[in-house]
């Protein structure tokens, strides 16, 4: 979303000026104004108060899993459409009131996957980890505190806390999560969390993260390694061997960090990456420059291939079930079409290596030229079913 640069001082003006509930409604349906134009219904007092409890109202998010790569499942937590379009506006404001971390790449305006790879481009040891279960690992406890300092301010000594409580239980859901109990075992515990599926929780855990990155960044400058954080997923880099567990003093003082923050290391997912071999940093490739992996490009040519050879309808039925798989859920249960899938697939290539790339330029033409021909078959058939053979002979020889 682009608002304007008056429209984002009117919403941190207003934002620092609230003091009730209804004010509070107020700004949230000046911003679902902006998203969502004149045509936008505005938001009423009792639908603030009906989702604003977690602990009554399950019916708020729809629960389902999706199937990671690395295998297992990933639950998520969608909100229905009342409190998605709450969250959408609480996420606009978020994102007027504070300035993220400039370690942080992932859901950041202006930044991108690109950016957090270029960071770590060159180098003879690049290491990644990830931060386990990372949305549900943060309390709703954590965003009510949070909201209570700068640049939020929504506390006690303002006469605004009562705010901290209604955005927070806005943001948060109960959910089975696991925690740390007093005898230092990870037991399985009911508590209100971050969702991993609300539009509020990336701009959450960047906020949450804003100490974490701070202790990581100076710890990085300390040891003269890079570092960025895009979402749960941590990479530093640089030209010296200190991230193999021989080395200690890195790791160690990593591991403590992390471990401050209350956030966990996914033992599974840490790995050292040297340059005789393929690095990557978020599906990126880094060794020399940034690029997108060649199984990527070698997959986009082998379905523009049997576009070319078999035809649209029979590509498609064939790689769907495959895309699927590979995917692991649909958005909304629906099954997008082909031609949209490659096409996203080519704007990532762009995007990674520009729109003079040689190699993107050429997947382009193959593609260009098949749509061409895909839309004069639709027209050529649909001229047939409503006005019959002669009409259309008239129009493919035309």
């Amino acid at each position: 979303m682009n608002l304007s640069e008056e429209q984002t001082q009117k919403i941190r003006e207003h934002f620092k000026g609230l003091k009730t509930k209804s004010e509070l409604l107020e700004l949230l349906n000046y911003v679902k104004s902006v998203i969502y134009k004149s045509g936008a219904q505005p938001f009423i007092l009792p639908q603030l108060n009906f989702y604003c409890n977690p602990n009554k109202h399950a019916e708020r998010y729809i629960v389902f899993n999706i199937k990671k790569k690395s295998g297992g499942d990933r639950v998520i937590h969608a909100p229905n459409k009342g409190l998605m379009k709450i969250q959408e506006c609480l996420k606009v404001i978020f994102e007027c009131v504070v300035e993220v971390s400039s370690h942080a790449k992932g859901f950041v305006k202006g930044r991108s996957i690109v950016d957090n790879a270029k960071e770590h481009v060159g180098h003879k040891f690049v290491f990644n980890i990830d931060l386990k279960d990372f949305f549900p690992s943060i309390d709703q406890a954590r965003i009510w505190k949070i909201l209570q300092v700068p640049p939020f301010r929504l506390n006690e000594q303002s006469g605004r806390r009562i705010l901290a409580n209604i955005i927070a239980g806005l943001c948060c859901e109960r959910m089975e999560v696991e925690r740390l109990n007093e005898i230092g075992k990870w037991t399985k515990v009911v508590t209100s969390v971050l969702p991993q599926g609300a539009p509020t929780s990336p701009i959450l855990s960047n906020i949450i993260c804003s100490n974490l990155d701070y202790k990581l960044s100076c710890m990085a400058k300390r040891f003269e390694v890079n570092y960025t954080r895009y979402a749960d997923d941590i990479t530093f880099s640089c030209d010296k061997d200190i991230f193999s567990k021989n080395s200690g003093s890195f790791l160690k003082e990593l591991k403590r960090n992390i471990k401050e923050e209350r956030f966990r290391i996914n033992s599974q997912k840490m790995r050292v990456q040297k340059s005789e071999y393929r690095q990557e940093v978020t599906g990126l490739v880094v060794n020399e420059f940034v690029n997108v992996p060649k199984r990527y490009l070698k997959q986009l040519r082998m379905w523009l291939y049997y576009w070319e050879s078999y035809g649209y309808e029979r590509m498609s039925y064939y790689f769907m079930p495959l895309y699927i798989k590979d995917k692991g859920y649909l958005v909304n249960g629906e099954i997008p079409d082909f031609e949209s899938i490659i096409r996203g697939k080519l704007n990532y290539v762009r995007m990674v290596k520009g729109k003079d790339d040689s190699a993107y330029k050429k997947l382009l033409e193959r593609f260009s030229k098949l749509t061409s021909q895909h839309e004069l078959i639709d027209s050529i058939l649909t001229i047939w079913e409503n006005k019959g053979l002669e009409k259309t002979m008239e129009q493919f020889y035309s």
